[in-house]
């Protein structure tokens, strides 16, 4: 099932690998067996700022259900899986890399996959409704319960259905690992078109992109934006040669030094947390997130 690295292409504003490929099969195994050799990583580092995050957050709004995650860029669910599953990401990698005696078909893996996920379910799971333009990947996570709602729209090209439009309106928290470069603020102004209070928005950003535009328009919907200043967190090794020199040259151009960070052959990206300026003072991020 390996697939291989395709070539660099100017994909993205510094010539990011075009993994497209990958992104939106019948099921995860491609995606999973592409990504291991590179040691993709960030939905590990994801899995306990957005736990702690959601955690925090639920505490302040005790008198009320369950959160309301919205994760963006979901893929085929691996945010919700480590957010609401008595699972590691080293477990999915290994779920879905290992060599069985017989390769089940989409529709088998799903079957199991469904057994899988609800037997390690949390007592006390998050509802999640998964935003990406790969429809087969949000039907897959859909289908194998991760996701509470799925919805296949790109918002960067055009304004959410009114069925997304109704599963936003009572969002508490958004989650995004990788996705910002590939969406905008375009996408983020839609969103919050249509909520009903002002979400807290965690997100992990590569270094290559400015997230500027989107705490703009964050802090117009009344969100101060935090960043992360004692860490920065490993997303995957470069694919290669040209991607790595075009990510350097992409942080050069941003004035940002790369000892101890990409130096180390890896992206890394920065943690963004924006909330009403009441819940940063009752909950510093240092106190939210202590290292």
């Amino acid at each position: 099932m390996a697939a291989a690295v395709t070539n660099t292409t100017a994909g993205t504003d510094w010539g990011k690998a075009d993994f497209e490929a990958i992104y939106n099969c019948p099921d995860p195994r491609r995606y999973f067996t592409t990504l291991q050799p590179l040691e993709y990583q960030i939905p590990h580092h994801g899995q306990a700022v957005f736990r702690a995050v959601a955690e925090t957050l639920q505490r302040r709004r005790g008198d009320r259900p369950p959160l309301n995650v919205v994760d963006l860029c979901c893929s085929y669910g691996v945010n919700a899986a480590l957010l609401n599953h008595r699972l590691s990401l080293a477990d999915l990698y290994g779920r879905y890399t290992a060599a069985r005696p017989e390769t089940p078909t989409p529709h088998q893996l799903a079957e199991d996959d469904r057994t899988f996920f609800a037997t390690r379910r949390h007592a006390e799971a998050f509802r999640v409704t998964g935003v990406d333009a790969a429809g087969h990947a949000v039907d897959y996570a859909r289908s194998v319960g991760l996701l509470d709602h799925g919805f296949a729209e790109n918002l960067e090209l055009g304004e959410p259905s009114p069925a997304l439009r109704g599963a936003l309106a009572g969002t508490d928290l958004i989650t995004v690992t990788g996705g910002v470069g590939y969406i905008t603020a375009r996408t983020f102004g839609r969103l919050l078109d249509c909520v009903s209070s002002p979400p807290w928005v965690a997100a992990f950003v590569l270094r290559e992109v400015s997230y500027r535009p989107v705490s703009a328009l964050l802090a117009r919907a009344g969100l101060v934006t935090e960043k992360l200043t004692t860490r920065t967190f490993r997303q995957r090794r470069f694919a290669d040669g040209d991607e790595r020199r075009s990510a350097l040259e992409a942080l050069a151009g941003r004035g940002l030094s790369i000892t101890g960070k990409e130096s180390d052959g890896f992206y890394h990206a920065d943690l963004y947390l924006s909330r009403p300026a009441a819940d940063v003072a009752a909950c510093p991020m240092a106190e939210l997130l202590p290292d």
